[in-house]
């Protein structure tokens, strides 16, 4: 059953939005405050895929609650509802583990593109491939979806898992920003192209012993990023 999460504060808004998800096969549960999302995925976590997100609500901001949701799974996306001002605030919502965003005002059929997306990545997790890739002092396990380095996990979400993939699957190789976009997030992605750079730099945040100093993912300029042992 595809369950998700919809926090809008805009009662309007939030009720177009869960009534065209109903259509699309989804159960939906709706939330008006962050204070709200947090106390029923605190309940209902390992029951919802997908959590569409409103940065502007009373109370602590979809930000706070990106934040303390990512503190409870990894596993679950996160697309945040922000509007065209809050430059500094995507990338925030980013930094903080969401996995896209959507700018308002949108149209109904992106968004739900946009959570078809998100769906099918989580969706993913739940089986696939039994096999293991192996690279320098890195493991991938592409059945349970985990990540070693030299042995210890390291936490992703379902986005970083994706790219950590492509480079696993392409080591040593220059891989364009474009072709990591749509590898990752589809032909007909709609958004900016700088929500690979914030991924990136996440990335290098869990696996690089120092992360202003990258080795393993190393930036290509004006081409892409390279991923090295």
């Amino acid at each position: 059953m595809k369950r998700i999460l919809v926090v809008e504060d805009e009662e309007s808004i939030r009720e177009l939005i869960c009534l065209n998800l109903e259509k699309t096969g989804f159960t939906v549960l709706g939330a008006g405050t962050g204070e709200e999302a947090v106390e029923i995925f605190t309940r209902e976590g390992s029951s919802i895929d997908v959590i569409l997100l409103d940065i502007m609500l009373p109370g602590i901001s979809g930000l706070q609650v990106c934040k303390q949701v990512r503190q409870l799974s990894s596993t679950v996306g996160i697309i945040m509802l922000t509007a065209k001002t809050q430059e500094m605030d995507k990338i925030s919502g980013l930094m903080l583990g969401a996995d896209d965003y959507v700018t308002k005002p949108f149209s109904v059929s992106e968004l739900m593109a946009r959570v078809d997306a998100i769906y099918r990545r989580v969706a993913m997790s739940g089986g696939g491939q039994t096999s293991t890739l192996h690279y320098g002092p890195f493991e991938m396990n592409l059945k349970s979806r985990v990540l070693r380095k030299n042995g210890d996990p390291v936490e992703l979400t379902q986005v970083e898992y994706q790219i950590m993939e492509l480079f696993l699957k392409n080591p040593d190789t220059v891989l364009d920003r474009m072709e990591i976009l749509k590898s990752i997030w589809g032909e007909n992605y709609y958004g900016d192209d700088k929500i690979i750079d914030v991924n990136i730099r996440r990335l290098r945040m869990k696996i690089e012993e120092e992360p202003s100093r990258p080795r393993h993912i190393t930036t290509v300029w004006g081409v892409g990023y390279r991923f090295k042992a």
